[in-house]
Formats: structure tokens, sequence, C-alpha cells
């Protein structure tokens, strides 16, 4: 008998990269955002504090990139080390308060409001639907409401 090849089996992509950091509500809507132990640590190193969840969000990202760079900054456990690792964690902070400033300020200045860009293929209307009329009839351009 001859025998049959065997196709690979390909695993399913799951999460490629869960966080090590995680969020937790604190007090007046507030949220902290905490990284698992790692190394000698037992319990999560509190990270920062952030007034939304938006910002904790953003801080978490930033928190990835200084350790991406720093790849055991939260595993060393020297006196230098503790400062740094608390210097770094204060800059990350200040990178993501100031450009909230920097957005919120853009939003003041622009109304107020959040525009979003407009995305897709669809077919854009001049001035919305006409009183009185079909809306989604097509124009013919020589319409006059008032000379009827």
């Amino acid at each position: 008998m001859t025998e049959k090849k065997r196709r690979v089996v390909k695993k399913r992509g799951g999460p490629a990269h869960k966080s090590p950091y995680f969020l937790q509500p604190a007090k007046g809507g507030a949220v902290t955002v905490l990284r698992r132990p790692a190394g000698n640590r037992i319990d999560a190193k509190l990270c920062g504090t952030m007034e939304n969840r938006a910002m904790a969000l953003a801080l978490v990202k930033q928190l990835e990139k200084a350790e991406s760079v720093v790849k055991d900054l939260f595993l060393e456990a020297t006196d230098d080390g503790i400062e740094a690792l608390e210097a770094v964690l204060e800059a990350c902070r200040q990178s993501v308060i100031k450009r909230a400033d920097v957005i919120a300020q853009g939003q003041q200045a622009n109304g107020g409001g959040f525009t979003p860009r407009r995305r897709g293929r669809g077919r854009r209307r001049e001035h919305g639907p006409r009183p009185g009329g079909n809306p989604s009839a097509p124009s013919t351009g020589a319409e006059d409401p008032s000379a009827a």
C-alpha cells in the first residue's frame, strides 16, 4: 500500500502578544495601570493612575515602547535600577499627560466636537435631502418649487 502524505495542521492564531500591563478602576472614575509581577517581585508594580481609560491605555502603550528598548526595566532590583524605573515611569506619565493636553486644546480650537474623517467608497450627497422631494430620486437640475 502506498502511504498518503498528511497535510500539516496549521495552529490557530490566538492572541500573539498578551500585555504584561493591566488596568484597574480607581476612585473618582480614574484608572490605575499596573504591571504583572516579574523577576523577584511578588506584587504588581503600580505604574500610574490616569484620569480616564483612554489615557491609561496611552500610558500602557508608552510603557510597552519603553520596555521594548530596556528589556529588563522591571526586573532590576538594585537601588539604581529602582530609581531608573521610577524615572522612566514618571517620564511616560508626563508624556501621556502632555499629549492629552495638546489633543484637548486642538479639539477646543476645532469647536469642541470630534469630527470623524470620512471613509469608504459611498456616494457623497451634495446638500442632503431636498425639502419636499424624494431624497433618493436623481436630480434633473431644472426643478424649481416656486415656479409651480
